[in-house]
């Protein structure tokens, strides 16, 4: 199969590059300076073990050429660019007749749950990937990957459920490249447990490593209620835990230890948008949907956006005021 990479990030320069690395084609899409900085150079990965720089194809965006018929379009970018990738993509021709939407596999390698959704309305064949790969990109032309012995654990199934030949020969390509990639039928459940963790993507993104555990446990005791009100399964800590063992832990590179999170790298970058509204928007939403209270989510959601609109760095904003918006 070939891969096209949507969003050459952290998630998907990490995905794109040890692919090319395992001899599957890989195509990357990338925008601004980064794809400039691809173009010219390579896409470097560096690693707790060395340092790889590949030659990949980067493109901007679909052209009127045909895609191979077996193509695989990896979504990597973040929740607020869903919308704008999956019409970018979905009509593209296929080689043989049809689009991309009607005939080629979409792999949502991305956190929150509501991409999948999104993509099923436009793409007929939709697989979400539960991403545990804690990776970093800051620098155009560089990524920064963590992930050690395994770069990442990769869950892949089909939605809204199950799990078929699709799902376990994109998992056999993601092992060769030195992932770990089960098949799970039931995928979103560890989705939905992934996004437990990630509420607080947005709290590291506002005060970086300073943030109060009580803090922390009524972000996601929220998280937890709005799910339970909502009737939706998740994985637990415990469950999550046991499942990556010793297979994906984190190492530094060149001395340095991972700097933060997605939310905390959109801030750091100045990318201007956050997928905050998609994290702890998600339990904000189903707060209201169900009638759980949820004034921790809702205070971090405004808070980031304030962050952005104000140009605030990435770890600078002030506990106190966030601790008045929850109040």
């Amino acid at each position: 199969m070939r891969y096209v990479i949507i969003g050459a990030g952290a998630v998907g320069g990490t995905i794109g590059v040890l692919l090319d690395q395992a001899e599957r084609h890989v195509t990357l899409v990338a925008r601004g300076a980064h794809l400039d900085a691809i173009r010219a150079r390579g896409l470097t990965l560096r690693r707790p073990d060395g340092e790889i720089t590949a030659r990949l194809t980067a493109v901007d965006g679909p052209d009127d050429r045909p895609l191979p018929a077996d193509t695989v379009l990896v979504l990597t970018v973040k929740s607020q660019d869903t919308a704008g990738a999956l019409a970018a993509w979905v009509d593209a021709p296929v080689a043989g007749g049809g689009t991309a939407g009607e005939r080629l596999p979409l792999v949502t390698a991305q956190n929150g749950v509501a991409n999948e959704r999104a993509a099923l309305r436009l793409f007929a064949d939709v697989h979400p990937v539960c991403v545990w790969l804690p990776a970093t990109h800051l620098d155009p032309g560089v990524v920064v990957s963590n992930g050690h012995p395994h770069p990442g654990m990769l869950h892949i199934g089909r939605y809204p459920g199950g799990a078929d030949d699709t799902d376990r020969a994109i998992a056999a390509d993601l092992d060769a490249a030195g992932f770990v990639a089960p098949v799970r039928a039931d995928v979103l459940r560890w989705k939905y447990g992934k996004l437990l963790s990630n509420l607080g993507n947005g709290l590291q993104a506002l005060l970086g490593q300073g943030i109060p555990d009580a803090l922390a446990e009524r972000v996601r005791a929220e998280g937890v209620a709005a799910l339970a009100a909502a009737g939706i399964a998740h994985t637990s800590p415990e469950e999550e835990k046991a499942e990556r063992g010793d297979l994906v832990g984190q190492r530094p590179v060149d001395g340095e230890a991972r700097s933060g999170g997605s939310t905390w790298q959109s801030l750091a970058r100045g990318t201007g948008s956050t997928e905050v509204d998609h994290l702890n928007g998600e339990v904000a939403l189903l707060g209201r949907l169900h009638g759980v209270a949820t004034p921790v989510n809702v205070a971090v959601q405004r808070a980031v956006r304030r962050a952005v609109r104000e140009r605030i760095a990435a770890g600078a904003f002030p506990l106190v005021e966030l601790e008045k918006m929850i109040a």
